[in-house]
């Protein structure tokens, strides 16, 4: 699948990433960029080419991290990271796992999850749900507890995107009321603390693994802080690739990233590529 560059230089981008690929951190979001989308989040499984993909990616890069909405230990689960994370390591590389935007870590080597207690205002705004889906008409929402959050979704209802935009104003206001922060989201709007999102994760590991390149792929509107983060350290000099796992509901992204590839299929082929293109680079600078 050959994806499709949306920026005047990016493909210069892409080739310059490659130039630095043992120095670059690869993020990547779970749903929709290494997992289709599905109706039930909880069938929501890994692509079955990623394990291979990331394998192969691991002998060409500092470090993948899987940055996520989900809960670590589900996203450990549905996508059977914890082996990847063996075979990852055995390949010279660190798999990290950030869950709920960055709030609970785990890495390949440590193998245990580090997580905060419950925002403030989370249990309250909880007791309240019931009553303002109810007040709304939205008691077929589907509600996903997540521990750190929680999930309003309305891919199960009979208009999803039409329920969303009925229920999203209520929920912000609701969740304003408690201190907690919206992210809204494909057919779902996530209630969660306001301190974390995927743009501070990107920094962190930037910082924190002295990365010489990054590359984020990302589906939905929880990755836009994420994009944003690679747009202002590419704006200092590193170099830097943002991808758009594409679908039909997420086209007004475009404008944020370098490359359009089509869903995860597209996002394995275009890692697939950047290990071989990263691969052969090295093999160049060594004659």
């Amino acid at each position: 699948m050959t994806p499709r560059y949306v920026q005047p230089e990016a493909e210069e981008r892409y080739r310059a990433l490659t130039r630095a690929a043992a120095g670059t951190v690869v993020g990547l979001d779970f749903d929709g960029t290494l997992a289709p989308i599905v109706d039930d989040p909880e069938q929501a499984h890994i692509h079955p080419d990623a394990r291979d993909v990331l394998v192969e990616l691991a002998g060409q890069v500092r470090a993948i991290a899987v940055v996520t909405g989900r809960p670590a230990r589900q996203v450990l689960a549905l996508g059977g990271l914890e082996a990847v994370g063996t075979a990852v390591g055995d390949a010279g590389c660190e798999l990290h796992v950030f869950g709920q935007y960055g709030h609970e870590r785990w890495g390949s080597s440590a193998r245990r999850i580090v997580s905060p207690r419950p925002p403030a205002g989370l249990a309250s705004f909880e007791r309240e749900l019931p009553r303002l889906l109810r007040d709304l008409d939205a008691t077929d929402a589907f509600v996903e507890e997540k521990g750190l959050a929680v999930a309003i979704h309305t891919r199960r209802m009979a208009d999803p995107d039409r329920a969303l935009a009925r229920l999203r104003e209520p929920l912000t206001a609701l969740a304003q009321r408690h201190g907690l922060g919206v992210e809204p989201g494909k057919q779902v709007v996530e209630i969660r603390s306001a301190q974390m999102h995927k743009g501070l994760v990107v920094r962190r590991l930037a910082d924190d693994l002295a990365a010489e390149g990054l590359l984020f792929a990302g589906d939905d509107l929880g990755d836009l802080e994420a994009f944003a983060a690679l747009r202002d350290l590419g704006s200092r000099g590193l170099p830097t690739l943002r991808v758009l796992s594409s679908s039909a509901e997420n086209r007004t992204l475009e404008d944020r990233v370098d490359v359009v590839v089509p869903g995860p299929d597209g996002v394995l082929d275009l890692l697939t590529r950047f290990a071989r293109d990263a691969r052969e680079m090295d093999r160049l600078t060594r004659r």
